[in-house]
């Protein structure tokens, strides 16, 4: 009421007193308080016109768990001619917000919602980086970008993927020892596998090339031509030897000395049936690294 405004802002001024309404506390009887309910994410979709809505050109994604080589297969694509494949990019945590209904409105006449302005702005980070670098196409190998497989296939209907495996076990060890303050063993390996069930998610719906870590360490040639194979370029030998990585920052990919040496390393021996813990098993099975 405005007789009470007014006794209140009088008292204010005058007297440095301000009345507040206190709300009323719940009762014996009373419930739980309600929490307000999330607005659902929205729906995501490929581009209403894709010669006009993306700038980027079938990209390709390596779709891989945490400390499967990623990084070692990055380093070597980028030695490509026509292959940039920087650190990792985390396009997908990057989103907008309307901030007014006005502006939600105003896209929503233009037949964008939150998703769609998202995936333009996925498009044109990716798309600058690739002609920054001057070659055909961007990589981008993101170990999470396996939890985002399907806004990623709808957002570029032309994107390769390529999945790369390695053996739970040995990606569960070198999860923990790249923090061991940070995990257990035990927690290194449920967390991994958080991964290794997303890229098999992942797997499962998508087209693409799967390679393993074991195989590119070993006969690195045949697994980067198979690559180049399904990615329709021509093989580069420079990809055998691809120079010190121009980024090895802790949290953007591998930083350790395997990769800094622009060598291909040998891999870590293969665990013994008995040393892969039993929470990985089923994981071994389905990628035949168990019968």
């Amino acid at each position: 009421m405005k007789w009470q405004r007014k006794i209140t802002t009088a008292l204010e001024r005058h007297a440095g007193l301000r009345i507040e309404r206190v709300a009323k506390a719940p009762g014996p009887a009373a419930g739980p308080a309600v929490q307000p309910k999330k607005a659902a994410d929205t729906s995501f979709r490929p581009p209403a016109d894709p010669e006009a809505d993306r700038l980027l050109r079938a990209p390709v994604f390596v779709i891989s768990p945490v400390r499967s080589g990623s990084t070692l297969l990055r380093s070597m694509l980028n030695s490509h001619p026509d292959l940039h494949a920087p650190h990792e990019l985390h396009v997908r945590r990057l989103s907008v917000d309307f901030g007014t209904s006005l502006a939600e409105k105003a896209m929503a006449a233009l037949g964008h919602n939150k998703a769609d302005l998202e995936h333009l702005l996925w498009d044109r980070v990716l798309h600058r980086e690739l002609v920054r670098s001057g070659k055909k196409f961007v990589v981008d190998k993101t170990p999470a970008n396996a939890f985002a497989h399907e806004r990623l296939a709808a957002c570029w209907p032309d994107a390769r993927f390529v999945f790369l495996l390695r053996h739970p076990a040995s990606i569960a060890t070198s999860w923990h020892e790249a923090s061991p303050g940070k995990r257990t063993p035990a927690e290194a390996a449920a967390d991994a596998l958080r991964y290794m069930k997303a890229v098999e998610r992942a797997r499962k719906a998508l087209p693409g090339l799967t390679v393993r870590y074991e195989e590119l360490t070993a006969d690195p040639e045949k697994t980067l031509r198979a690559i180049c194979d399904f990615l329709a370029i021509d093989w580069a030998p420079a990809m055998l030897s691809y120079g010190t990585p121009d980024v090895v920052t802790k949290g953007l990919g591998d930083w350790k000395d395997k990769i800094r040496s622009g060598q291909v390393q040998p891999g870590r021996e293969l665990p013994g049936p008995d040393e892969v813990p039993e929470i990985l098993r089923g994981m071994a099975r389905t990628w035949g690294y168990l019968p």
